[in-house]
């Protein structure tokens, strides 16, 4: 029994699949019959059919098209797919272990200059040396890594989809598909008899220049291309669990069409006493989703809105209101993990602490490793990072206003003066026994911040913390 019932090549354009496609077709019961998802077309320029499948029913239901192609093919029948094709069909055949994967990849600086080529000289396809066209085109930095991005982002989702489905792939390069012993062993993977004595010779390529002959800015290109982080050195490794929409606490005016999703950590009781002031009457809360869609279609012009905090103070909060204080809202049972396994110097119940600071920055060491997921402790919603709890809104809906805490007051004050309403007075302050953070704030603290919060200081853009509003 066959292996495969058919192909798919995962490609870009000038990354060599037109050469690789007239290699299969070479090889006898191997079929491929070009970009059949294309938008503008179905498998060759010009044609708006294929196996008696027009375009348009084609858009309206890809997967006809691709039974069909299977039905009537008795070869082994494929196609090329590149990155701005029907993503139906992509995320169907990644999950069809009866459909062969061929990923075709080519150095993506060649492949973006021998783009622009094409696209200046109308040339994109060589058969004969005599009618090549030369071109030289300028680069841009820009422009290349917009280009960069989309196809590291096809092949991330390629890699992901095949590794989620149990999925494999038979990876080659540009320089690979010019060897006949690679297509043979492609023949192989694919399951066919049949083999190559060399490859078709029907396809030129079209620069085969050194790139500084293609190039008319080389070396500013040179000069971009060397601070280019290809590495990717500066990312961020993100192992924090991603957190759901947490409608029950979005918090809606009784009257006002204004909702607030609220970051824990942050100001919410404030932030939640201002909407009860503004209506004169206590705000909707515990929400389900079904409710707050039912509240979403009934409230035109409803605008929703998060207020952050600066990372350090958010933690500082935290610290003070669920570690270190003695109330009902004391996380007890983590309190005492901080204590006995991470060696955080927290006062014995009833004293006053010693050295906060010191405290304060042992729980600022423990969440560097709890949002790295190395502890045994849950990421509770109060230290969690930002940007997480707000990827988790987007699960549901996304605010329509995001602000920082310090510029809450004026922001706030604005949407209810386009609800037609006065305003209230936003007033913030920390609501606990704790000293300010200011009596405890030093470089050290802020350094420490930043290796725990570091996506949250990148992706929101915070700077050092500020002592200034008489914020916490």
């Amino acid at each position: 029994m066959a292996r495969f019932e058919y192909f798919v090549v995962f490609a870009e354009m000038r990354t060599g699949s037109n050469l690789l496609e007239a290699s299969l077709n070479a090889l006898e019961g191997v079929s491929c019959h070009g970009e059949l998802f294309n938008h503008h077309f179905v498998g060759q320029p010009g044609k708006d059919r294929a196996f008696g499948v027009s375009l348009a029913d084609r858009d309206a239901e890809p997967i006809g098209l691709l039974t069909a192609m299977r039905h009537a093919d008795r070869d082994l029948p494929g196609f090329r797919f590149f990155h701005d094709h029907d993503p139906r069909i992509k995320d169907y055949a990644l999950r069809d272990s009866k459909c062969a994967k061929i990923v075709l990849t080519r150095n993506p600086l060649e492949a973006f200059i021998s783009r622009k080529i094409a696209a200046k000289t109308n040339q994109w396809r060589l058969s004969d040396g005599k009618d090549r066209k030369d071109a030289r085109v300028g680069f841009d930095m820009a422009e290349f890594q917009t280009y960069l991005s989309e196809r590291s982002e096809f092949q991330a989702d390629l890699r992901a989809g095949m590794q989620e489905a149990g999925q494999t792939a038979f990876a080659v390069t540009y320089d690979d598909i010019q060897r006949v012993e690679v297509v043979n062993g492609l023949a192989d993977f694919l399951g066919v008899d049949a083999r190559l004595g060399a490859l078709p010779r029907g396809i030129k390529k079209q620069n085969p220049g050194r790139m500084s002959d293609k190039v008319t800015n080389f070396e500013a290109m040179r000069m971009a291309l060397a601070s280019f982080d290809w590495l990717d050195l500066g990312k961020a490794p993100n192992f924090e669990p991603e957190r759901g929409p947490a409608v029950p606490e979005f918090v809606a005016a009784a009257k006002s069409p204004l909702i607030y999703l609220p970051v824990q950590g942050g100001p919410v009781a404030e932030v939640t006493n201002w909407l009860r002031s503004l209506d004169g009457a206590a705000p909707m809360t515990q929400f389900t989703q079904k409710s707050l869609r039912k509240w979403l279609r009934e409230t035109p012009g409803h605008r929703a809105f998060t207020v952050l905090r600066h990372p350090l103070a958010r933690a500082y909060a935290g610290f003070c209101r669920h570690i270190l204080a003695d109330s009902p809202e004391t996380f007890g049972a983590i309190r005492n993990i901080l204590a006995r396994d991470y060696r955080v110097a927290l006062p014995a119940k009833g004293e006053k602490p010693g050295d906060l600071r010191d405290a304060f920055a042992g729980f600022l060491r423990f969440l560097e490793g709890n949002l790295a997921g190395q502890t045994s402790v849950r990421v509770d919603p109060v230290w969690a990072t930002q940007s997480a709890v707000i990827e988790g809104m987007g699960r549901f809906m996304h605010p329509d206003l995001i602000v920082r805490e310090e510029e809450a007051a004026d922001a706030l004050a604005a949407l209810a003066a386009g609800c037609g309403a006065e305003a209230p007075v936003l007033t913030l302050q920390m609501a606990t026994d704790a000293p300010p953070l200011a009596e405890v704030y030093d470089a050290k603290l802020e350094a420490l911040a930043r290796r725990v919060y570091r996506r949250d200081y990148v992706m929101f853009g915070f700077g050092d913390w500020p002592n200034t509003n008489g914020l916490i």
